[in-house]
């Protein structure tokens, strides 16, 4: 997903884009709430690097931070997310 064409991950109001960013989040905030440490969307978007050009390039590199820290990741939000890329063509 992180090669394709940005405009079409990122079309529409519910893309695939947002979808993937939403379970990015959650995420975080679920592992920083069992850390016991503040959390808020900015320091889960400036712990992304958001600001970043290639945000799908920074969202898997969040995934993976995540997993590294064991995280763990709303199953239904992915397999939805999955479904929408697999429409794309983005899952093989």
């Amino acid at each position: 997903m992180a090669q394709q064409d940005f405009a079409v991950v990122a079309a529409g109001e519910r893309s695939l884009l947002h979808l993937v960013e939403g379970i990015v989040v959650e995420s975080h905030c679920r592992l920083y709430e069992s850390e016991g440490r503040l959390w808020s969307r900015p320091i889960a978007y400036h712990w992304l690097r958001y600001e970043d050009p290639l945000p799908v390039a920074r969202l898997l590199d969040g995934v993976k931070r995540l997993s590294r820290r064991g995280a763990s990741f709303d199953a239904e939000a992915v397999e939805k997310a999955c479904a929408k890329a697999g429409k794309y063509g983005f899952l093989n």
